[in-house]
């Protein structure tokens, strides 16, 4: 059961072209009404199957990328149990091994925090208007 009418101060968006500050996002998360806390970094890998990635570079259509990623976190809060919602992007220049995406749920329970951290990131990736463009060295 999801928890109805989560504080707006329960849920952190963002979009960033400074590093993600993933100590941050810990502190935020945390609650002394939460069994489990779940985050995701996704960050800048060097290599993918065999060809070598420099820099990687986000753009984002910005006002509609930060209503989605509002969106995405209140419906996470909707759907499942949760006290604390954060899902932060990077813009901009991303090298590796930096961070570009951070999504992190705290719960009463582990099993909500998995579920709702994992559709968060998926659902992101396939629904929020940013682009990414990976440059070879």
């Amino acid at each position: 059961m999801a928890t109805p009418d989560l504080p707006d101060d329960s849920i952190w968006t963002a979009l960033s072209e400074h590093p993600l500050d993933l100590g941050a996002v810990h502190a935020f998360l945390s609650d002394e009404r939460t069994g489990g806390t779940c985050v995701f970094v996704g960050t800048s890998r060097r290599w993918t199957d065999g060809v070598e990635t420099a820099l990687l570079t986000y753009e984002a259509y910005a006002e509609m990328a930060e209503a989605d990623l509002q969106r995405l976190a209140v419906e996470a809060a909707d759907r499942w149990d949760v006290v604390r919602v954060a899902v932060l992007h990077r813009l901009g220049a991303v090298p590796p091994p930096e961070a570009s995406v951070a999504v992190g749920v705290a719960s009463p329970h582990r099993a909500d925090a998995f579920e709702a951290a994992r559709w968060l990131i998926d659902t992101l990736k396939a629904s929020t208007p940013i682009w990414k463009t990976e440059h070879a060295p």
